[in-house]
């Protein structure tokens, strides 16, 4: 007897049955993961033949009313919308089929959660922010100490060094007085020399004994 080979579609969420062997059923969750991956695939194709229709009807709009070139552009925008209406169909029913899978024991499978090694970011932020309120007002008051130490020690004259530049000072003054006093006698007697007798004789021509006279000495200045 010739065994007659009978191949049948599987129901959704089961495995096919292979002729001459089985196979084993996949895991409630790996069908559950298959129909989500299904799910994104048909939304995916369905955002496609949105755009197409789009485009399809923006060349329309920009036609005109007896071009020739309406009806292929008409024709395919009524295939687009057939495609699009199976989609919709299809997405439909994966959403049915994800329904059921998820309500088998084992199908949704939480992730697990992420352990971060180390303090948390919080951590970090308000480690920050310590480090600003607190070492801010710190620093700047190290230095505003550190500044003000380096001024007094500019400020903080050697007494020895002030008492001989005081003494150097006085020098001065005395050496410009006495220059002074100087340049005040010269200036007596050039005058003197000048406007005296000494002019008188020279222009006479002849030579004749000067009566000498006492000359002053130039007032001394206080």
């Amino acid at each position: 007897m010739i065994q007659a080979k009978v191949q049948t579609t599987p129901a959704p969420g089961t495995a096919p049955v292979v002729a001459g062997g089985t196979r084993s059923a996949p895991s409630a969750s790996a069908v559950y993961e298959g129909l989500k991956a299904q799910r994104n695939e048909l939304n995916g194709q369905l955002e496609g033949l949105q755009s197409t229709r789009r485009d399809i009807t923006s060349q329309l709009e920009d036609m005109a009313a007896g071009s020739s070139d309406r009806a292929p552009l008409e024709a395919r925008l009524k295939d687009i919308d057939a495609r699009t209406s199976a989609v919709d169909q299809m997405i439909a029913g994966n959403a049915a089929q994800i329904a059921q899978a998820a309500a088998i024991p084992g199908a949704v499978v939480e992730r697990p959660r992420e352990i971060i090694q180390g303090p948390p970011e919080e951590a970090y932020v308000l480690g920050g922010i310590f480090m600003f309120i607190v070492f801010l007002p710190l620093s700047i008051a190290l230095a505003r100490r550190i500044w003000r130490r380096s001024a007094a020690v500019v400020t903080s004259f050697p007494r020895e060094l002030a008492d001989r530049l005081s003494r150097m000072e006085q020098a001065v003054e005395a050496t410009a007085v006495e220059v002074e006093r100087i340049g005040e006698g010269q200036r007596f007697l050039t005058r003197l020399f000048t406007e005296g007798e000494g002019a008188r004789v020279i222009g006479a021509g002849a030579a004749q004994p000067l009566e000498r006279k006492q000359v002053k000495s130039p007032e001394r200045l206080p």
